[in-house]
């Protein structure tokens, strides 16, 4: 009884009243396997390369990335993205160093499958732009323009030699029409049917991609706005979903997470396979950055907004932090 008049007999904070209490009642739990580590190799250095805009994050060795690959499995995490960074000078309009059976990439593969073996679902980015001089997801048409069916056969080409390099899951990232039957009927017809597919169903054209420009060396020149898709869309993201997996998508992505929880939980509540979304270069660096400026508490923050991404209806994450917050979770349970 208050001043006021008598409260009903329900009072959500008695759920809230001890640590222990509310571990007990929450709706959403972070466990180390729900992450995923999205990791750079360079091609040509002998020692790791820092990306200014993003602390802590660097461009691996060859070596270096095999231990991050192990420290990845001691913690918990339950996959690697892996993205290759080839040298500039074997960049060309193609993107051939993007399917050379002992590219950047394809070495990084075979490195961490030996090193972790099946430990680690070893993932792979399935996208020309790291290995075009014109930094494009995909080979140009006499006008400049993007080729969407002409990319389509250098993407089931990269599938080939990643399977063949021992990838578990291929995670091609261009926005193509098309492109996961693609790459299912190319894997298929190799004999790469365990090869499964991480589709980038709902890749929106970003401002937050900035820092990952640096992370891959990009030689981007405009802009991606016409495959990538139009931040204004909602209901597109659903007609992506559907195309992705009729031509047999096995897990299916939004990116970035943050600014897309809408979109991401929409996905999650009309599927019945796994969803991932990425937190991207540029989520991470925010919260970085206001960290370094005390402005917010960093371990809360960065819990915080994983927790999100996990309401929201993700069952993975792809996070530059997987393997530190991995830690955390193990700590604390």
């Amino acid at each position: 009884m208050s001043a006021y008049g008598t409260f009903p007999g329900s009072r959500p904070r008695r759920l809230r009243t001890t640590p222990a209490m509310r571990r007990m009642v929450a709706e959403n739990r972070l466990h180390p396997s729900d992450l995923i580590l999205p990791a750079f190799v360079r091609e040509g250095i002998s020692e790791p390369i820092a990306i200014s805009a993003m602390p802590g994050v660097v461009q691996h060795t060859r070596d270096t990335l095999r231990k991050a690959a192990a420290e990845a499995v001691e913690a918990g995490v339950s996959g690697i993205m892996l993205f290759g960074v080839p040298a500039d000078e074997n960049k060309d309009a193609r993107g051939t160093a993007g399917t050379e059976p002992d590219g950047i990439l394809q070495l990084a593969i075979r490195d961490v499958r030996a090193e972790v073996g099946d430990d680690l679902v070893i993932m792979s980015d399935l996208c020309l732009d790291e290995y075009t001089d014109h930094g494009h997801c995909g080979v140009l048409d006499e006008h400049g323009r993007v080729d969407n069916d002409a990319t389509l056969e250098r993407y089931a080409e990269m599938a080939q030699v990643q399977a063949d390099a021992g990838v578990h899951m291929v995670g091609p990232s261009g926005m193509m029409d098309g492109q996961v039957g693609v790459i299912r009927d190319a894997l298929d017809e190799t004999g790469h049917e365990d090869v499964s597919i991480l589709a980038y169903t709902a890749k929106y054209s970003s401002a937050f991609y900035g820092p990952f420009r640096e992370a891959v060396g990009s030689s981007l020149r405009g802009d991606r706005k016409t495959y990538q898709q139009d931040p204004a869309n909602a209901r597109e993201s659903l007609r992506e979903l559907a195309l992705d997996l009729e031509e047999g998508a096995d897990m299916v992505m939004v990116k970035p997470a943050g600014p897309y929880l809408d979109i991401l939980y929409r996905v999650s509540q009309a599927v019945d396979v796994p969803v991932s979304a990425y937190q991207i270069s540029g989520e991470f660096a925010m919260i970085e950055a206001a960290a370094e400026k005390g402005w917010i508490e960093r371990e809360r923050a960065i819990l915080e907004t994983l927790l999100g991404i996990k309401r929201a209806g993700a069952d993975t994450i792809l996070t530059y932090w997987a393997t530190e917050v991995a830690g955390w979770l193990r700590e604390t349970r």
